[in-house]
């Protein structure tokens, strides 16, 4: 009987914990069955994660595998559609969630980015493959539809994602009372801060923002363009912010330097609320003026609060300020992607370069 050799494809891998791993690895190619659709992925987003992974510092493979394929930011497009699959067909445009739940009760009511468990998986970080090879198969409620105006920037709807929610809790946090905000700071001037910066404008915010970068710096020059106030740390250290601004209503923190982290929230104004999406990852140990920061967080009625990942409605959210953005400001979003990489050249992409800002991995070319 003549043997049926199983179809393979190219993926990017590294051996979890294991520093400078990342490798070109031929995986079976996956099928769309019942339930599911197969995708072909076009591009990746690199961010600051899979650097980690790929230094070793964390990363888990799923079951039964030696390796993880990394990537958690893509743009695919579906090939074909399994059986059962319905409001997709192929050709249609793609950006599909990263987390997936465990049997928590958060995670059952379609909250994964809010576990109480902990064993959920993360694609291309935590006990699942990611998205950096040639196909993968997903499963509709997972996939988030892309209208085809977007396709030149709709892979920074994951990022896009992160501080969608952050905005959104945030100001959900203050329905605790009459909250009227004008005034915001944006810690760190990468992805994270440059899209949470679009979001604050759109709400009409007044947005100060705080990063190493030079004012005339690719990163000043957009934030110039929204009609955000770019100011360098090295002029500007965070501990003046409220002697430089007055009194402020929201912070975004996205740098995951821990020092700044603290150092902010004895920023935030009375009533005001503090958000730190940064992760730190070391184990620094800092002097913080404990005492003065309790009592501040106490009298002012301050607010600090964590968020982390990103479900569903994040990310439908996000492609509706996608829109509204680029009609407001044409553009700006493709002025965030400074380099797209050839697959084959997948380890310039992984090396991170002081001008850029979001770099890319182009998978399929079409």
């Amino acid at each position: 009987m003549a043997r049926t050799l199983t179809e393979t494809m190219p993926a990017i891998a590294v051996t979890p914990k294991k520093a400078g791993s990342a490798q070109k690895v031929e995986l079976p190619k996956p099928e769309a069955v019942r339930g599911l659709a197969l995708m072909s992925v076009l591009e990746v987003g690199i961010d600051g994660t899979d650097t980690e992974i790929n230094n070793g510092e964390y990363g888990e493979a799923p079951p039964g595998s030696y390796v993880l394929v990394i990537g958690h930011e893509a743009l695919s497009v579906v090939e074909t559609v399994g059986e059962g699959v319905q409001g997709f067909a192929p050709g249609d445009l793609v950006v599909s969630t990263v987390r997936r739940p465990d049997d928590c009760p958060n995670c059952q009511a379609g909250e994964s980015d809010m576990c109480l468990f902990g064993n959920y998986t993360e694609r291309g970080i935590k006990g699942a493959h990611g998205y950096m090879g040639e196909y993968y198969s997903e499963k509709p409620e997972f996939m988030v539809k892309i209208p085809p105006a977007l396709r030149p920037f709709a892979v920074l709807l994951e990022p896009l994602s992160i501080v969608e929610k952050a905005v959104f809790q945030a100001w959900k946090m203050q329905e605790r009372m009459l909250w009227q905000p004008k005034r915001a700071v944006v810690l760190g001037a990468g992805p994270i801060g440059i899209l949470c910066t679009i979001l604050l404008r759109l709400r009409g915010l007044e947005v100060n923002v705080y990063a190493k970068s030079a004012p005339e710096s690719l990163q000043g020059q957009m934030l110039n363009t929204l009609g955000a106030v770019y100011r360098s740390v090295d002029d500007h250290p965070v501990i003046r912010i409220r002697e430089e601004l007055g009194h402020i209503d929201f912070i975004l923190e996205g740098t995951g330097n821990s020092t700044v982290a603290f150092q902010a929230m004895a920023q935030v104004g009375t009533n005001g609320v503090i958000c730190l999406t940064g992760v730190s990852a070391g184990n620094r140990n800092v002097e913080i003026p404990a005492d003065v920061i309790n009592l501040q967080m106490v009298l002012g009625n301050r607010v600090a609060f964590g968020s982390v990942n990103a479900n569903r409605r994040y990310f439908e959210s996000g492609v509706e300020h996608f829109q509204q953005a680029e009609q407001r400001w044409p553009g700006i979003f493709n002025r965030l992607i400074t380099r797209r990489v050839p697959f084959a050249d997948f380890k310039s992409a992984l090396d991170r370069r002081p001008e850029d800002i979001k770099t890319l991995l182009t998978i399929a070319d079409r």
